[in-house]
């Protein structure tokens, strides 16, 4: 699988635990609601410091959004 659709499936799975819409998730990270949607969908190519960005709003480690968890 792609890293970047990896990547936003993690995103959206940690976001739908916390009960979180795109919109909120966005307003944790300061990001926009629609560069939170291309990550889920993995169109965008987020940097380390907005995975990070992301990780800390949904208070997982960064490593859980790169982590394969089909396979867990």
């Amino acid at each position: 699988m792609d890293i970047r659709r990896r990547v936003g499936l993690n995103v959206r799975k940690f976001r739908l635990q916390r009960a979180w819409s795109q919109e909120q998730l966005a307003f944790e990270c300061d990001l926009h609601r629609t560069y939170v949607s291309g990550v889920e969908r993995g169109i965008r190519n987020p940097t380390i410091l907005i995975l990070n960005k992301i990780a800390t709003a949904l208070q997982v480690s960064p490593g859980k959004l790169l982590d394969d968890l089909s396979e867990k």
